[in-house]
């Protein structure tokens, strides 16, 4: 009989960063997988010929290069550079196995077009999104934001974070409705309307949190792996395995085996492995989740630049849901061979969003409208599952599914609260940050 502190089902990223982080700490880990690869839902497919055969689409032409060439991510997500997930890479010395390149662009659609995220006071003199006088209000606003610190009622201004609405600070700086959608949407990267009635500190963090990114690396504020994201399951399943932990892949998880209402043992393929706790994504466990929204997910593969972006190898845009009168926004993101993802002079774009009505597919047309011509097309639409539970009681902890967005600040927080959960105790971190190829600066 085998026995472990924790058993973790599943290689999804945030299942791969809880196990590094645990088997760091002294925890025997063992994974077991389902799947012959890393990364879950989360996962890189490479080559190119596996995406179409699991989409179930005929190809891909000769135009498209060498299969092997692609890594193409299932669940496209930026970092910022200095966002909770970038100090945990840092912390774990994770970074070892990683290289990072900067995205080239940030921006924002208002009208039918896209145009760049002003982030600096340089960017806000340039912008168009502007008239002279916005951009004098909003100039002030960031440098609010970038001088206060909630240590230091001094900085505050008179607001008071805690109480005062965003949308009563917006107003404090007289900020025009444009002005305000891009800075709540494009720069807070909040993805509803809500936020406005809430305290404004939350805002005031984002928008620091944009701008602190933005001043490591000039042309955006976000990172992406070289090879693409399936790099990371895979950079923290090696930690695990450094510090003891053991992997399992390609195997049928066929029962988890409960003693009084309390996890005593996974049953894999016959073989019984005793654990205190457990760890897995919602796939394993459908009977502990519920479903709260579904998400749909275009990857478009393309052989041309998004217009109006400057010809970027690489960039986010953000339609804020205002703009196409909808409750969630619209995410697209676009990397390519400058990332080493695709073949020379092609790129994958992947439109996000949750899902709002029967049809999801018309939901997200105006954001592939942008990026036409598509040479390929896969659509997936997945339900938003999250677990029914803390765990605390059953020691049995269950991640929430991906959102939308196309950063990973919810990632995050569900890393931190299960972390929190199944130790007691609160995730400390470093404050360094993540050294990337000089070419980019």
């Amino acid at each position: 009989m085998q026995e472990y502190d924790i058993i973790v089902l599943g290689t999804g990223l945030k299942e791969c960063i809880l196990s590094g982080l645990l088997s760091q700490s002294g925890k025997k880990v063992l994974h077991i997988d389902k799947n012959p690869y890393y990364g879950g839902d989360s996962a890189s497919i490479c080559p190119l010929e596996e995406l179409y055969k699991k989409f179930k689409v005929p190809g891909p032409v000769k135009s498209m290069g060498r299969g092997k060439e692609w890594n193409i991510d299932l669940i496209p997500k930026f970092f910022l550079a200095n966002d909770e997930l970038v100090k945990i890479l840092v912390h774990t010395e994770v970074t070892r196995y990683l290289d990072f390149k900067v995205v080239e662009g940030s921006y924002v659609y208002k009208a039918g077009k896209v145009h760049k995220v002003p982030g600096t006071e340089e960017d806000a003199q340039a912008s168009d999104l502007m008239g002279m006088f916005d951009k004098r209000r909003f100039r002030k606003l960031l440098l609010f934001t970038l001088n206060f610190d909630v240590r230091n009622p001094r900085t505050y201004q008179d607001i008071d974070p805690n109480k005062t609405t965003t949308r009563d600070l917006f107003c404090r700086f007289d900020l025009g409705q444009d002005v305000m959608e891009f800075t709540g949407h494009a720069i807070a990267l909040h993805s509803s309307e809500s936020y406005l009635d809430q305290p404004c500190l939350e805002t005031i963090r984002r928008i620091r949190l944009y701008s602190k990114s933005l001043s490591r690396h000039t042309t955006s504020p976000y990172l992406y792996p070289v090879y693409g994201l399936g790099e990371l399951p895979q950079g923290f399943a090696r930690l695990s395995a450094e510090y003891g932990g053991t992997f399992l892949l390609n195997r049928t998880v066929e029962e988890v085996v409960m003693d009084n209402g309390k996890v005593k043992a996974v049953k894999s393929e016959g073989k019984l492995f005793h654990c205190k706790q457990l760890i897995c994504d919602p796939s394993y466990v459908p009977n502990r989740v519920r479903i709260v929204g579904r998400v749909i997910r275009v990857i478009c593969l393309l052989n041309h630049p998004v217009k109006n972006t400057h010809e970027a190898s690489s960039c986010q845009i953000v339609i804020p849901q205002t703009q196409l009168n909808r409750k969630s926004d619209i995410y697209i993101s676009v990397v390519s061979y400058a990332h080493n993802v695709s073949s020379e002079g092609l790129y994958i774009a992947t439109v996000s969003t949750t899902a709002e009505t029967r049809d999801p597919a018309k939901e997200v047309q105006p954001a592939l409208e942008l990026l036409e011509p598509i040479v390929q097309k896969f659509v997936s639409v997945k339900d938003l599952l999250v677990p029914n539970e803390d765990g605390k009681k059953s020691q049995i902890f269950v991640s929430c599914s991906y959102d939308a967005t196309n950063h990973f600040e919810s990632e995050c927080e569900d890393i931190k609260e299960m972390y929190r959960r199944i130790t007691g105790a609160e995730l400390c971190l470093g404050g360094r940050h993540l050294s990337h190829n000089s070419d980019d600066d």
